[in-house]
């Protein structure tokens, strides 16, 4: 049996383990990998919002030598938000690594490393199930409206900022008339609606919109004469006849980049429904941030808080067990709610 004091070593300590966790290879994940919701490390459990409201008016004209009309000051509001906790462990009992000896190809401390390493960030370990956690906080924050692994609902974005969830659009794949330019249209709706609504976050020749699609909605728009006939003779029409499909695929059309949007396998837990399109900005800065707070534990007070903390907790009394822990302490924030369009298949 390995020996339980071979977890005092340095590998195994707090600050060192949380530094190995941040080189652990990322889950995929479609918006984690866009790299669209900048990192906000902070040193405490609580952020500020502020709220900037600058309305653009006319000038009335008046008489030269009239007193002038005063403007009056942009109206600030703060908000505070605390950040969230994810945690998870897993305890690892002393007969469940029995067979590790002290001699062999490999060091005990390396082989027991191995042991806590398959739990700590392995396919199903703790790692990766803190980020499939987050990259469901970010699908919630591009909706604004971030909800929990029960479905309850933790930040809803529209209410935050006293802003009306624009209405969902029906593209209606299934009936619109190619030779009216009915999808384009609607593309134009989308892209005008989130332009109004930037307030300054809209970068003319960087910012474009994305959507995230379900595989019902996706299909039916790949599959339209409208958007089929603007790849005829095209180097594109090769992306849709070709031998591997367009399934989790993506396709630019209208000035929408609509992506075929895989969840888990389930394609429930974390999922676009089939028949839905989720519109968000990409490439506009300030409008998705993912802040971070520290750890909850002595070494790591005031400072600035990372992605994911990593520590092992022993069986001091007994040495019976070694329980290794997940920390998280996000907070998705949507600062321009309004910017979120939505759409259904028919």
């Amino acid at each position: 049996m390995a020996h339980m004091d071979v977890f005092n070593a340095k590998p195994f300590q707090m600050l060192e383990m949380s530094a190995a966790v941040q080189k652990s290879p990322y889950v995929p994940g479609m918006l984690g990998s866009m790299n669209i919701f900048t990192p906000k490390p902070v040193r405490t459990k609580t952020v500020s919002i502020e709220e900037k409201t600058g309305v653009l008016s006319l000038i009335q004209t008046s008489e030269r030598g009239a007193p002038l009309e005063e403007r009056q000051n942009e109206k600030r509001v703060i908000r505070n938000f605390n950040t969230l906790r994810i945690a998870k462990g897993q305890t690892i009992y002393a007969d469940e690594i029995d067979g590790i000896r002290a001699f062999g190809t490999e060091s005990e401390l390396l082989q027991v490393m191995r042991a806590v390493g398959e739990v700590t960030s392995g396919p199903t370990g703790l790692i990766n199930l803190v980020d499939l956690t987050l990259e469901n906080m970010r699908l919630g924050a591009v909706q604004g409206i971030v909800t929990d692994a029960d479905s309850s609902v933790l930040f809803n974005w529209f209410t935050e900022f006293s802003i009306s969830q624009p209405a969902e659009i029906d593209f209606d794949l299934d009936a619109a008339s190619p030779a009216s330019g009915a999808v384009r249209k609607l593309c134009n709706q989308v892209i005008r609606g989130m332009k109004r609504a930037s307030q300054g976050a809209w970068i003319d020749g960087q910012t474009y919109v994305g959507a995230l699609v379900g595989d019902d909605f996706f299909d039916d728009l790949t599959a339209h004469s409208e958007v089929r006939g603007t790849y005829l003779n095209q180097a594109q029409a090769a992306d849709l006849r070709n031998n591997f499909g367009m399934a989790f695929q993506s396709v630019t059309y209208g000035g929408i980049l609509f992506m075929n949007y895989r969840g888990t396998d389930d394609n429930s837990t974390v999922a676009v429904d089939t028949d839905k399109a989720k519109f968000f900005p990409i490439n506009a800065p300030g409008v998705f941030e993912m802040v971070q707070s520290p750890a909850e534990f002595m070494p790591f007070v005031n400072t600035l808080g990372e992605r994911v903390y990593s520590m092992l907790v022993m069986d001091k009394d007994r040495q019976a067990w070694v329980r290794p822990e997940v920390y998280a302490y996000p907070l998705p924030v949507c600062t321009r709610p309004g910017m979120l369009w939505r759409a259904k298949r028919t």
